[in-house]
């Protein structure tokens, strides 16, 4: 069964810059971990704290063994920790949703 994973971010607002740096980042990373990147989308108009990222997986096996690696890449590591420090997201909720094939 393949997933798809949304993450949505609260974010301060006045920090969006910082995210999206955060979010580069994961372009880079996320592809060489497993994932399938969808795109990280930042707020433009009307809510100026939410932001998302999307990922696709072929299956929840394949999240995991993901998860592992991005755990281990000295890149991702730095970035989560790069986020942690800097403050900019404020809550982080994931959500993941069955593909309709």
């Amino acid at each position: 069964m393949a997933l798809t994973v949304f993450i949505r971010y609260q974010i301060d607002p006045f920090q969006r810059e910082v995210f999206r740096e955060y979010a580069q980042a994961w372009l880079r990373i996320i592809p060489r971990c497993g994932g399938n990147l969808r795109g990280y989308y930042l707020p433009y108009e009307g809510t100026n704290d939410i932001a998302w990222g999307v990922i696709g997986f072929e299956s929840l096996a394949a999240y995991e063994t993901y998860r592992a690696r991005i755990k281990s890449d000295a890149e991702g590591r730095a970035n989560f920790a790069m986020a942690q420090s800097k403050r900019f997201i404020l809550r982080e909720e994931r959500t993941f949703l069955e593909d309709v094939a």
